[in-house]
């Protein structure tokens, strides 16, 4: 089992079992994790599954598309680690990963 750690906008640690090619999006709905509303259901449209990738894994994940791009730039409290987790498919190379869910801005 692969272990993703989440860190709730107040600062809680999360950690969370996953199965290979389930979403970040999806394993933190299924963990009630605070701050990930996912409103569109994983449709890239929305950016209610905003999250920071750490530095170290940013090789792990697959690069960001336009749809992602463009939903990331209408946050104010974007960051260079901005992702949407409905974009990022898990993989064993993300066990021990540690996940910052943002406040919404």
């Amino acid at each position: 089992m692969i272990v993703i750690t989440f860190i709730s906008p107040d600062e809680k640690r999360i950690p969370v079992s996953a199965k290979d090619g389930e979403t970040l999006m999806e394993v933190a709905v299924e963990n009630d994790i605070p701050g990930i509303d996912a409103d569109c259901e994983g449709g890239c449209a929305c950016a209610t599954c905003h999250i920071l990738i750490p530095d170290g894994f940013s090789a792990a994940i697959p690069a960001m598309e336009e749809d992602e791009q463009y939903l990331l730039d209408f946050l104010d409290n974007r960051q260079k680690n901005s992702r949407l987790s409905c974009q990022i498919k898990i993989t064993d190379k993300l066990d021990g990963m540690v996940v910052t869910v943002p406040e919404q801005g």
